[in-house]
């Protein structure tokens, strides 16, 4: 499936206040990074890929154009995704992500407005960010590919040219396999039956055949 990406505006980071402690981008905490598109019209969010920066747990919200009389909304479409497995230990610390709209809580159609969440409760980091951030709408879509009506149900005027002498009729193969198929099962079960009771290697007698006085 194509994509194309989105024009857009990554604000500056700001940290939110967790409990009654202010936090910064130099401690550990939660920050919030909102994304606008002032260029583009309401759009189905397709991927949105970026680099982790120790970054434990991710959460996003979208700004939603609901319609024309009633004012847009923010909806959560993804809530404390990890990024860090343990986020005491850098495995996942700055790796490549990218999620998908199926990945999503919510219908991702009609987008605004993005705002990631993140949270690092780890002290041993001091700075998270995410990186490189990339949004992506779906693309046009590829033209289908039509199939001549003949390879399924030939008729008359969409008759292929004839085929040289002994080559199969297309219109009778589906049925000649499936007829030999059938033939075939039936010869194999038939020889099972045959072979009960004797011996395999040449030269055995028929145990059938054997008799005692």
């Amino acid at each position: 499936m194509s994509r194309v990406s989105v024009p857009c505006h990554v604000k500056s980071t700001v940290a939110l206040q967790v409990g009654d402690v202010r936090t910064s981008q130099g401690r550990p905490g939660v920050l919030v990074i909102d994304v606008t598109f002032p260029s583009v019209a309401p759009f189905e969010l397709q991927e949105i890929t970026f680099k982790n920066y120790y970054t434990a747990f991710l959460s996003i919200r979208v700004r939603q154009h609901t319609s024309t009389h009633s004012p847009a909304k923010w909806v959560t479409c993804l809530r404390d995704y990890c990024l860090m497995p343990d986020p005491h230990s850098e495995e996942g610390a700055q790796e490549y992500i990218s999620l998908f709209k199926h990945q999503m809580l919510c219908d991702m159609t009609r987008v605004l407005e993005l705002r990631l969440i993140l949270r690092q409760p780890s002290p041993l980091w001091l700075s998270f960010t995410v990186e490189e951030l990339q949004i992506y709408q779906q693309g046009p879509k590829s033209p289908s590919v039509t199939f001549p009506k003949w390879l399924s149900h030939p008729v008359p005027c969409e008759q292929p040219i004839p085929l040289p002498e002994g080559l199969p009729d297309p219109s009778r193969v589906s049925s000649e396999v499936q007829q030999m198929w059938a033939l075939t099962e039936m010869i194999r079960a038939s020889h099972t039956s045959t072979r009960i009771g004797r011996f395999d290697v040449d030269g055995c007698y028929d145990l059938n055949l054997l008799s005692y006085t």
